[in-house]
């Protein structure tokens, strides 16, 4: 295995060896952020020391457009571009070190599971699903603040701004659907217990489908930084026109895979969850769930399909409704507080379709 021939193919060349006394800072910031920030996991510190410090770390020059730092598999080693301070190091190091943490390898030293991606196919599966994870846990141990962003025409709330942050907002979706804890303990140890849990609330083909998006998201943005990397370098005139037409409909691609990745989360879950309301408490969850799911959405200009999404399953509840209080042994409260969900719901449908309209006569 040439491993200096296998990162040459990736732009990267090694300087030198990070010294002890970094290596050693590394390894406490990253057992104190990890240890503190995932308490439920069995993150033992004194195991997780010694895994960081004997984790090999070098200094390298790294083509503009990669990762400050990353994580070759090959040979379990970390690299950091030159001229990052410690602190920078420290912090890059959290989400490296992860893919170090997660990895699984047979006896023959090969690599065949990745936290939520699989190498075991004809074709890796997973990878961008995995790495927004990795990323969205990496902004939770550096306790990042949720910023509003605006990339590719779509605003969203992320913790994680300048690395992966679309895939770290479709990530943080699922996981309000399964809960953080399934997912975590997924990419730490590398196991199917989200991909089970996803699949048992929204269905099989729909989370390969999620998946396949993600990944696919993951490949047009790598590509778009790819060209603006060229456009950025001394080419002629002819060549940036021909550059800048193909960013735009990557840009145009990444918006469109977003919108119908965010689109199939949302009604995956939330029609298969339709059928398991069987009372009013039921009922008053699901609406909830519904609505709080516009805290994690990106919004589109000009695209109502959510607010749409959500008057007509508001619609499908006010008959849901009916249907319940008709049945005497499903009735599991007094029927004033039938009557006050009722008026909720109604005077929400009434609100949105409002604001929709008014918007509608605005663009026109």
């Amino acid at each position: 295995m040439n491993i200096e021939k296998d990162l040459k193919k990736d732009g990267i060349t090694v300087i030198e060896p990070v010294n002890p006394v970094t290596v050693t800072l590394i390894a406490k910031f990253v057992c104190d952020k990890l240890c503190t920030a995932f308490p439920l996991y069995n993150l033992n510190y004194d195991n997780l020391f010694i895994k960081v410090v004997n984790t090999p770390m070098f200094i390298a020059k790294i083509p503009n457009g990669m990762s400050e730092a990353n994580y070759f598999y090959k040979n379990s080693t970390i690299y950091f571009k030159e001229g990052l301070s410690v602190d920078e190091m420290k912090t890059f190091a959290i989400h490296e070190f992860l893919h170090r943490f997660q990895e699984k390898k047979d006896n023959k030293n090969i690599l065949y599971r990745l936290g939520l991606c699989d190498f075991t196919g004809l074709q890796v599966k997973g990878m961008a699903l995995n790495e927004g994870s990795v990323q969205y846990m990496t902004s939770k141990a550096l306790k990042n603040d949720f910023e509003t962003v605006k990339y590719y025409g779509i605003e969203f709330t992320t913790n994680s701004t300048s690395c992966y942050p679309l895939l770290c907002n479709l990530v943080r979706q699922m996981a309000y659907i399964t809960g953080e804890q399934v997912l975590f303990d997924s990419t730490l140890y590398s196991n199917d217990n989200f991909k089970k849990c996803f699949i048992g609330l929204c269905g099989q083909a729909h989370f390969y489908k999620i998946q396949d998006n993600l990944d696919k998201l993951l490949h047009i943005e790598e590509k778009l930084t790819s060209l603006v990397a060229k456009v950025q370098q001394n080419v002629s005139e002819n060549k940036i026109t021909i550059y800048s037409n193909q960013i735009t409909k990557l840009k145009n691609n990444i918006t469109k895979t977003y919108r119908q990745t965010q689109n199939l989360i949302l009604t995956s879950y939330f029609d298969k969850q339709f059928h398991q309301i069987y009372s009013t408490t039921d009922l008053e969850e699901y609406r909830k769930k519904l609505y709080n799911f516009k805290d994690y959405i990106g919004v589109i200009e000009n695209d109502s399909f959510f607010n749409e999404y959500y008057i007509h399953k508001m619609n499908a509840l006010s008959d849901k409704y009916d249907a319940i209080t008709q049945n005497v042994y499903l009735v599991t409260y007094q029927n004033d507080f039938f009557h006050m969900v009722l008026r909720k719901l109604n005077a929400t449908m009434q609100a949105i379709r409002k604001v929709y309209s008014s918007s509608q006569d605005i663009n026109h």
